[in-house]
């Protein structure tokens, strides 16, 4: 009873907000209704590879194995991929909020959002990876907000958080503004296993977390990282993914 008091007069102090505005909602980390509708996720028919949207719509189970024209072009090394809205609108604010403005807690917002979308490639009990910043911009950022999101994942459903199992080995530049061949040729070699966490992969299907996929280039490179590491099957996720429409 006592405990009930205490959160009621919390509750009464500092009423739940919008995780992105100063709206009231029902409870804490989540959107209020006009933010929820600005929010571009993504649903229906999506490449099983990337996870962008796709026109038409899934098959009766939901399943689908179609391929956006990037994916047939490109050979990826992972086997599947999801994400939970587009890079734009509210959507790009909200990665921009969480990746530069200190908003954290927007990674316990978007946690189901993640989850939702990874429905299709989740297997019973993954090893959730997060892509890995070098030291020098872990640093100077105080976080990751790759092992934030994959973090508040892992607390939704049986998996296993390794946020160390990858090690980012330099300092690539800054990827905004590069071309897709120009990103692979950065990201190429950047990303290894872990050398005090070799064999924490092995036999495991690994889902790879990021913020954002744009080329995939970075996602390329984790995955063959986990694939050295012994990884059975690698799938990617990321909170947004740039599309063509961006």
């Amino acid at each position: 009873m006592i405990r009930t008091a205490i959160q009621s007069l919390v509750e009464a102090v500092y009423p739940p907000q919008c995780a992105m505005c100063d709206a009231r909602t029902a409870v804490d980390f989540s959107l209020c209704g006009a933010c929820w509708r600005d929010t571009p996720f993504i649903e229906g028919l999506t490449c099983d590879a990337c996870g962008c949207p796709l026109p038409g719509q899934p098959g009766a189970s939901g399943e689908s194995d179609a391929l956006c024209d990037d994916c047939l072009r490109i050979a990826r090394p992972w086997a599947r991929g999801r994400a939970a809205f587009a890079y734009r609108d509210l959507g790009r604010r909200m990665v921009l909020r969480l990746k530069h403005g200190d908003r954290i807690e927007l990674a316990r917002a978007a946690a189901p959002w993640l989850f939702r979308a990874a429905r299709p490639i989740w297997s019973e009990r993954p090893v959730l990876v997060p892509v890995p910043l070098h030291w020098r911009r872990l640093a100077q950022r105080k976080y990751n907000q790759s092992a934030v999101l994959a973090q508040r994942l892992s607390e939704l459903a049986p998996s296993d958080y390794m946020p160390d199992a990858l090690q980012r080995t330099r300092a690539t530049a800054a990827l905004d503004g590069q071309d897709r061949d120009a990103r692979f040729k950065t990201l190429a070699g950047a990303i290894r296993p872990h050398p005090k966490r070799l064999g924490i992969l092995e036999g495991r299907q690994v889902i790879i977390i990021d913020d954002v996929m744009t080329s995939g280039a970075t996602f390329a490179a984790a995955t063959e990282a986990c694939l050295d590491a012994g990884a059975s099957e690698v799938c990617v996720l990321a909170l947004a993914r740039v599309t063509k429409d961006t």
